[in-house]
């Protein structure tokens, strides 16, 4: 998965996250990330390609590997470095370009940094030549581009590769009856876009890879969050499985609790996976999205015999969240992915943008219990959009929860209430089984 320090600002690229990171045993180099101990010539060679690829970061100053019980980063003098790794970019690439340089300071009183080197692939001029040939980068190491990925390179829509991993996801349309009424109380959208490789352009999407897919995603986090925002309104469930339009590149896998009676399944959620077209893929990416629709509060008021007015809960919503987040980088679903795009799982990235859509003003929706409303605001917000914090890991639960956290308080924000940020700090004081609401 793209480490998110490649997408976070220079406030937080500490050296705490950079030990972290090179403290982690399942991080190794990969298509887009690199150690270099100190500067060499091989370190341009690198530069170019990622630039030729999916771009990626490379620390300078932090060993590939350590023994046990030693330090990998150890750091190098800054200025003396960056000089070298200018000059060598403008000597050796053809045209010239250079990538963008953030050095670190060490916290050990040495006056030595590590530098982060980020190199963007929409920023590079492609192909970029080093020595008269194309680096490009295959898993951990570096190659020359043959023939045809250069004519590829130099043929490229840059425009359609301007589309950044795991940015636009397109905001989801809440669905309606005949008349033009809602008739779901909200979705839930995220995503990401993952590069394709070479196989991935011209097959089919593999049905063996979907269905390893469909399990991941049945033992993922998601089904227990969605049926913990029930509440026993469902009488059982459905797995994920293929329904509705599935074509050769398009798959969608759909759950649902209940049946459709009396206002339509309770809660359900849709992942699609969406190859581009085989005449346009070459430079395309792969789109997974997936949905989230409740009903629930329809579904308890369409009850004959014991209507209610449903409210959702705060710490149900938390669980939702969590649950969609801990599944899109859930390791078997990351993996599944990545066999569909033929990638290696380091390209499978992180989502950056949540989008929300209710029927009804989202202050009608939630239990009130914590919350007021900001008096006189009679705006009545219906979602928005929450844009996630690039220096998280999503693969860390306490990541996870501050990003949930985050998003619950700008949506209490935005619909005009009070009281979001102390619930939520009280929510996670508390025992997930006894969570007051």
């Amino acid at each position: 998965m793209v480490t998110p320090l490649f997408a976070a600002s220079m406030a937080d690229l500490t050296i705490e996250r950079i030990r972290a990171l090179a403290a982690r045993p399942d991080q190794v180099e990969s298509q887009t990330l690199e150690f270099k101990r100190e500067y060499s010539s091989s370190l341009l060679k690198s530069i170019a390609a990622m630039a030729n690829t999916y771009g990626g970061m490379i620390l300078v100053g932090v060993n590939d590997r350590a023994a046990d019980g030693e330090d990998r980063v150890v750091g190098v003098d800054a200025q003396s470095v960056l000089d070298q790794i200018v000059s060598g970019c403008y000597e050796k690439f053809d045209p010239p370009w250079e990538p963008k340089f953030i050095p670190v300071p060490l916290d050990d009183g040495s006056g030595r940094s590590v530098i982060v080197i980020k190199v963007d692939p929409n920023a590079a001029p492609r192909p970029l030549l080093m020595d008269m040939k194309a680096p490009i980068r295959l898993s951990g190491r570096n190659a020359s581009a043959d023939r045809d990925r250069l004519v590829a390179l130099a043929r490229e829509d840059r425009l359609a590769d301007a589309v950044p991993m795991g940015q636009h996801v397109t905001s989801p349309q809440i669905p309606q009856d005949n008349e033009g009424a809602p008739t779901a109380d909200f979705i839930f959208r995220t995503g990401i876009n993952v590069p394709i490789g070479e196989a991935a352009a011209w097959r089919p999407l593999s049905e063996r890879t979907l269905a390893t897919l469909t399990q991941a995603l049945n033992n993922s986090p998601l089904p227990r969050a969605l049926l913990g925002i029930c509440h026993g309104a469902a009488d059982g469930f459905h797995p994920f499985r293929r329904a509705g339009f599935n074509r050769s590149r398009r798959a969608r896998l759909a759950w649902h609790a209940g049946s459709k009676e009396p206002a339509g399944f309770p809660v359900e959620a849709v992942v699609t996976v969406v190859l581009p077209d085989a005449h346009a893929a070459h430079h395309g990416v792969a789109q997974v999205q997936i949905d989230v629709i409740s009903r629930l509060r329809r579904f308890a008021a369409a009850l004959e015999a014991h209507k209610f007015d449903y409210l959702y809960p705060v710490p149900d919503l938390c669980g939702l969240l969590e649950g969609i987040l801990g599944t899109i980088v859930d390791p078997a679903v990351v993996a599944a992915l990545a066999d569909l795009a033929d990638v290696e799982e380091v390209l499978v990235s992180q989502p950056q943008q949540l989008h929300l859509v209710t029927g009804e003003a989202v202050v009608s929706l939630l239990h009130p219990e914590g919350l007021a409303p900001v008096p006189d605001d009679t705006s009545g917000s219906h979602g928005g959009i929450f844009i996630a914090n690039p220096a998280l890991d999503l693969r860390m639960e306490s990541e996870r929860r501050e990003q949930v956290d985050n998003w619950m308080q700008q949506l209490g924000l935005d619909a005009g209430l009070i009281g979001m940020e102390a619930l939520i700090d009280r929510i996670r004081a508390t025992p997930s089984d006894s969570v007051p609401v």
